[in-house]
């Protein structure tokens, strides 16, 4: 698990056990004041068989936040899938 501070909140990377697979997730919990942890899905489309792998696309997604909104929602790159997979071209037709 990999972490990063920001100034009103605490950002965790981690691996959520679902059945026998697992899901990349990314927890984001307030510092110095009252709440509670929201946890964020990485990669919706995709479990993992092995927690490692989950882990690892997890902490990929920490990296890439560019910011958190008021809330702690966090902000990713135009663009961003969380996936190593090449984008799509774009072809004008």
């Amino acid at each position: 698990m990999t972490e990063r501070l920001f100034d009103d909140f605490v950002v965790r990377s981690t691996a959520v056990a679902e059945g026998s697979r697992f899901s990349a997730c990314i927890v984001v919990t307030p510092r110095g004041r009252h709440g509670y942890p929201v946890y964020y899905a990485v990669c919706e489309n995709r479990s993992f068989r092995q927690e490692e792998l989950a882990e690892q696309a997890a902490a990929n997604a920490l990296a890439a936040i560019v910011s958190l909104e008021g809330d702690g929602t966090p902000v990713f790159p135009e663009g961003y899938t969380g996936f190593d997979d090449a984008p799509p071209e774009h072809t004008d037709a």
